[in-house]
């Protein structure tokens, strides 16, 4: 998902599109270390991070990642450990931030490719004269007739701030009533800016900023179905979706680089610091501390900083309450090509 647009948002970053303000920038700074420098790096699953690897290393730019792609295709799992510690070097990229680490998710709503009483929420296609310019609000698209009679529905769901939600995703699965399963995906967006709901909620004085949370203003909406549906109106930013076919419903959903991303391996990052498709050393603190190699896949409009992540949880409500009360402090290290690692430090000269 990502280029730049409102969804994904990818998150808990997707809390912070809900209620919190950015930071200001420093400068960058490099510093290559040694992987006995990393807590818990001989004890991690290298081999289950290498598959990641190799799903999107295909796609990177650059000769020496393409001939680090080949070699790690032929690499057996009992040596990825020595793959990485043989042909990489960490690289701890600082910008004058601290290190955050925040949890997304892929979630999953209730629908039907048929409307009803129950299921009469749209998820729309993008109509053709949306594309390329601003268009209608948010209001305009579900208060006006602008929508009907097109076929644009991929399906209809139950809840409208699941829907909501959905579109700051960006990303998502709809389950039928006969069990299977529609994923969809970012399709564009009518080119208003987003405006948080969580904020607006707070400048009422309903609640006060640290209460924010995805599940709060659901659990409002739902309380208040008028002003609650008003609340929604906000925003007058609108995503659309496109139905995701080449993806099997045990994959997870495509990432930046257009491929599956994986669970508890794949890391939304920011490109200025983190090229896409690299393996990424995460040392996460806070209540549940991880120390982990993965993989840069995806990136989000809220994830910025050289020490900024978001990491994938997962499909599902589970998935979604884990990543939700993710916002941990750590360090993340950026495993690169030795050349490359080490040109990077005459940059800081």
């Amino acid at each position: 998902m990502s280029v730049a647009r409102l969804a994904p948002l990818k998150a808990a970053a997707f809390v912070a599109a809900l209620c919190c303000p950015k930071g200001a920038g420093a400068e960058v700074t490099h510093r290559v270390l040694g992987f006995p420098e990393l807590p818990g790096w001989v004890g991690d699953d290298h081999a289950a991070a290498l598959d990641v690897f190799k799903s999107t290393c295909i796609d990177m730019d650059g000769a020496d990642w393409q001939s680090l792609c080949a070699v790690a295709h032929n690499q057996e799992p009992d040596g990825a450990r020595s793959f990485f510690e043989l042909f990489f070097r960490p690289v701890l990229i600082e910008d004058g931030k601290q290190g955050l680490f925040t949890g997304y998710f892929e979630p999953e709503l209730r629908g039907s490719r048929r409307r009803s009483s129950r299921y009469r929420y749209p998820v729309y296609r993008m109509p053709p004269e949306a594309r390329g310019a601003q268009w209608l609000t948010r209001r305009e698209i579900l208060t006006s007739n602008v929508m009907q009679g097109r076929g644009l529905e991929i399906a209809w769901v139950d809840d409208p701030v699941e829907l909501f939600f959905l579109q700051i995703q960006g990303s998502g699965r709809i389950r039928l009533p006969d069990g299977s399963v529609i994923r969809v995906g970012y399709g564009g967006a009518n080119g208003h800016p987003y405006r948080s709901i969580g904020q607006e909620l707070v400048r009422r004085g309903i609640f006060n900023i640290h209460q924010v949370s995805a599940d709060v203003i659901g659990n409002w909406v739902r309380r208040n179905p008028q002003a609650g549906q008003e609340l929604l109106m906000h925003s007058p930013s609108y995503v659309f979706f496109r139905e995701v076919r080449r993806v099997s419903q045990t994959d997870g959903p495509l990432g930046a680089m257009n491929r599956s991303i994986t669970p508890m391996r794949s890391i939304a990052v920011d490109p200025k610091f983190t090229p896409l498709g690299a393996p990424v050393w995460v040392e996460k603190s806070g209540a549940t501390p991880m120390n982990r190699l993965m993989v840069a896949q995806d990136t989000g409009s809220a994830i910025k900083g050289a020490q900024r992540a978001d990491i994938f949880f997962g499909p599902g409500d589970k998935a979604g309450k884990a990543a939700g009360r993710l916002k941990d402090p750590g360090r993340m290290l950026v495993l690169l090509p030795i050349q490359r690692a080490y040109s990077l430090l005459s940059e800081d000269i």
